[in-house]
């Protein structure tokens, strides 16, 4: 499943989006009323459980979350971000900071 597809399936499992309604990746979640500034948060919640990411309070804009295209561009930027501030960690690493061991 992409990236569109995850964050399209929570909109539409969690959010009310009238039946035969449509919407593209592009359609404003705020302006069509699918997601209001509550949903913002369960957007945010969502996205940091799914995607293992913190979004800090300054991203919380509708320049990175108004529609599915652009969360997608915004996961994509922080991940891609992520990468390049820390260096990679051996998976052995991973497991024991996860385990505590």
């Amino acid at each position: 499943m992409s990236l569109e597809e995850r964050i399209r399936s929570f909109i539409v499992e969690n959010f009310f989006v009238a039946e035969g309604a449509e919407f593209d990746d592009e359609t404003s979640l705020i302006a069509s009323g699918i997601v209001d500034s509550t949903g913002v948060l369960e957007v945010v919640a969502f996205l940091e459980q799914e995607f293992g990411m913190k979004i800090p309070d300054r991203d919380i804009v509708p320049a990175n979350l108004d529609s599915v295209a652009r969360i997608a561009a915004y996961v994509g930027r922080a991940r891609a971000q992520d990468r390049t501030a820390r260096p990679a960690q051996p998976a052995a690493d991973v497991v024991r900071e996860r385990h505590g061991a």
